[in-house]
């Protein structure tokens, strides 16, 4: 669709320019962009009034977890990449532990296929063990080939020795590697962590069983020191306690090779709205005490954590339709992440506009060592138009799945992408 839009705000947060003007898309590249452009007597063109709106580099999921193959009653492919699309995804990263896991060629192949002619466009992380179970290593030349971004099990690696092969093996790779350092139990499936409740005053006064924050440090610890070692980039996913902070912190100013994101909940919510016992925020890991919250803000905005990611995963109602302590973790949120971010935090003047699309794009892209998007003359359009006000009701209709395993549910919410511009893989 060629396309002129005018009078928009435009934000591109690698050349750190905010500021109103015209933009035209034609063919899938931006052909020019100025205060002001005459086009209207170019036939064939649409004219898109921007006032009050936002044109900016398109959205980049770090990770997030599809149901297809194994879950379609969850979630299938599709309806997850309609769910980033209403939320200004041009990108999304897929998690490998679906059934079976994306630990062969075939299956990666498989999920690239079905996301060919689809948008936004699929990222696939390849399995570092087999069945993305935490026992044997994949065949991780083979996999490195196969069109993935990285290596991710989207589980913990509980064993230490495993962790340092792995950097060995996948030293002479290019390719991301992303960890998320915390206590592994053996039901994976059900359970990743042995408490509901991060350890606090939270966790006593609820009654929910409390899991400290050494689970999640103990392990970060562990494996900054193998980084320490041998100097393979890792990127550390699922942060979610101040102390974890300090050590990232500590580890990029001694110049370790590492990133690390945070996920967009934990940015939002914290143990003290757990005394409605949602089952929409039990999460993995679970949800932080206050100051946790309060240390992974300001560890974005300091630049110790890289990041935002969604980490979407859609449960039926069925299945969340239980008490707090056994729901299954994980909730929703492609459609809702970034137009509550902004209300939370752009609206109210705590981050600029740049910053929140530097944490949803920017940095996503350079964490997965793809090429950020740019608002420039001749860059592929890869945009999202984003109007901040634009009020809707978090229904299953319009949040697009029949799943809601959100806290937003039938909550108004404010702003919403009205156009996306995918560019062809």
């Amino acid at each position: 669709m060629d396309s002129w839009i005018r009078q928009v705000r435009i934000l591109d947060p690698l050349t750190q320019r905010d500021h109103l003007g015209d933009v035209f898309v034609r063919d899938g590249k931006i052909q020019a962009l100025d205060e002001s452009l005459d086009l209207a007597n170019n036939t064939g063109v649409t004219e898109i009034d921007g006032r009050s709106c936002i044109l900016a580099p398109g959205l980049v999921d770090l990770y997030s977890q599809t149901g297809e193959p194994g879950h379609e009653s969850r979630e299938t492919l599709g309806q997850l990449l309609a769910a980033a699309a209403k939320g200004g995804f041009t990108r999304v990263g897929i998690l490998p532990n679906t059934v079976p896991a994306m630990d062969h060629p075939a299956q990666v192949a498989q999920l690239l296929t079905q996301g060919a002619m689809a948008q936004p466009q699929i990222l696939p992380w390849g399995a570092i063990t087999q069945g993305a179970q935490g026992q044997r290593l994949t065949d991780l030349m083979e996999l490195s080939g196969a069109g993935i971004v990285g290596f991710c099990d989207g589980y913990p690696l509980g064993d230490g020795l495993m962790v340092q092969r792995l950097l060995e093996y996948t030293q002479p790779l290019s390719l991301q590697l992303a960890l998320w350092q915390c206590d592994r139990t053996p039901d994976l499936s059900a359970n990743p962590q042995t408490g509901t409740c991060r350890e606090g005053a939270d966790a006593i006064r609820l009654g929910l069983l409390p899991l400290p924050a050494t689970a999640e440090t103990i392990p970060l610890s562990a494996l900054i020191e193998q980084v320490t070692a041998c100097r393979r980039p890792v990127h550390l996913m699922r942060i979610s306690t101040a102390r974890s902070v300090d050590l990232i912190r500590t580890a990029k100013a001694r110049g370790l090779p590492i990133t690390a994101s945070v996920t967009w909940l934990h940015l939002l919510f914290s143990t003290a709205d757990l005394a409605s016992y949602a089952p929409s925020l039990r999460l993995a890991p679970p949800l932080g005490t206050p100051d946790d919250r309060e240390a992974l803000i300001q560890g974005l905005e300091d630049g110790t954590l890289d990041a935002i990611a969604v980490d979407h995963h859609a449960h039926t109602y069925e299945e969340k339709a239980v008490p707090f302590s056994v729901a299954p973790p994980g909730a929703i949120g492609l459609q809702l992440a970034l137009p509550v971010l902004w209300h939370t935090f752009v609206a109210t003047q705590r981050w600029s506009a740049l910053q929140l699309w530097s944490y949803l794009s920017l940095q996503p892209s350079r964490c997965l060592g793809i090429a950020p998007a740019t608002l420039q003359a001749e860059a592929q359009a890869n945009l999202v138009l984003f109007d901040p006000n634009h009020p809707w009701t978090a229904t299953p209709e319009t949040l697009g799945c029949a799943v809601t395993n959100t806290p937003y549910g039938h909550q108004t919410i404010r702003g919403q992408a009205t156009h996306l511009w995918v560019p062809d893989l």
